[in-house]
């Protein structure tokens, strides 16, 4: 029979920075890439919708020709 001890405060909060402790290090390590990934992403979509929509307003424009008499 194993003799069971009342778990403190102090022994969840050093488990839990033992467990996070690396994961906190991952995290800042991959941040750069992430936030220049987020920006390419919102580059890639700002420019596909300007070229869609350039596109679009091409085809639904009217061509008025001018002819002096």
């Amino acid at each position: 029979m194993v003799a069971t001890t009342r778990i403190t405060r102090d022994d969840l909060e050093a488990k839990l920075r033992d467990v996070s402790g690396g994961l906190d290090q991952k995290v800042e390590a991959a941040k750069p890439r992430i936030l220049a990934g987020a920006v390419g992403g919102v580059f890639v979509i700002a420019l596909l919708a300007y070229l869609l929509g350039r596109r679009r307003g091409r085809s639904r424009s009217a061509v008025v020709e001018i002819r002096r008499l």
